[in-house]
């Protein structure tokens, strides 16, 4: 992270004034996972201890598996400056891995489909979020409106389907279109417009599964999304309809934080 981000996490974490009653001496401490994970932010929490001049190990990587009580870093330097830098950087280690850990168990039940996160993230905190995603096994999909043009329900609503389909083509020749699409005709109807990815927005698996086969039918080879109301409870049911993305809010916004303690030793 840019060294302006992480002073200013810092400043939010630690406030103006010190109020830190450790003493200035040198000490070691450890950083346990209370539960079992995919881990995720340890380059983050890595900085955060360099940061504050201290020595920070890990026999691990971002993406390893890891079990209950396992020790993922070690740490030696001024006890003040260890507990200064706590809080934050298991901050980052408990919300990262939780996404790194959901995105992992979504990933193993999907099979072949790929698994990509959305835009409903943290203010401030999307980069990570996403990057843990990644770390999971997952996609980032786009990580803000630059990245593609994506004509969505209300776009349509607003300007029609084949209206809004061309509004996108005249924004920009580089950049690839999605149509979010509610019906069976509706996708016929963007495959038929050229776009480029068709999203099969809260519609049932039997429904997408019928879609994806008339599309096929017709000759159009495009990519297929679906979303809306994905969970891991039924992401085995969307992927068995032949989709070839499955993108899911759930995996920045339902992913629990896991559970990290810093202990000295």
């Amino acid at each position: 992270m840019l060294l302006t981000e992480l002073e200013r996490f810092l400043e939010e974490d630690l406030g103006p004034l010190d109020f830190e009653i450790t003493p200035d001496l040198s000490a070691k401490a450890v950083v346990i996972a209370r539960e079992k994970c995919v881990l995720a932010g340890l380059q983050e929490a890595a900085q955060v201890f360099n940061y504050f001049s201290l020595e920070a190990s890990s026999g691990y990587k971002d993406g390893d598996e890891v079990k209950k009580d396992e020790i993922v870093f070690s740490i030696a330097g001024n006890a003040k400056n260890i507990l200064k830098a706590e809080r934050l950087a298991l901050n980052f280690l408990g919300r990262m891995s939780g996404i790194a850990t959901l995105t992992r168990e979504c990933v193993k039940k999907a099979g072949n489909t790929k698994i990509a996160c959305t835009r409903k993230t943290t203010p401030g905190f999307r980069k990570y979020e996403k990057k843990a995603v990644v770390v999971g096994g997952g996609d980032s999909h786009r990580l803000n409106l630059s990245d593609m043009i994506i004509v969505k329900d209300n776009h349509i609503r607003l300007m029609g389907l084949e209206k809004a389909i061309l509004a996108a083509k005249k924004k920009s020749f580089t950049k690839k279109i999605e149509v979010e699409v509610e019906t069976f005709e509706e996708a016929l109807k963007a495959a038929e417009l050229g776009v480029d990815i068709i999203m099969f927005d809260n519609m049932e698996p039997g429904e997408i599964k019928r879609g994806i086969q008339a599309l096929r039918e017709r000759g159009h080879r495009i990519i297929t999304e679906a979303s809306g109301g994905i969970t891991l409870e039924n992401i085995a049911e969307y992927a068995k309809t032949g989709v070839d993305v499955i993108s899911m809010g759930s995996l920045t916004r339902s992913g629990h934080w896991i559970d990290f303690s810093l202990e000295f030793v």
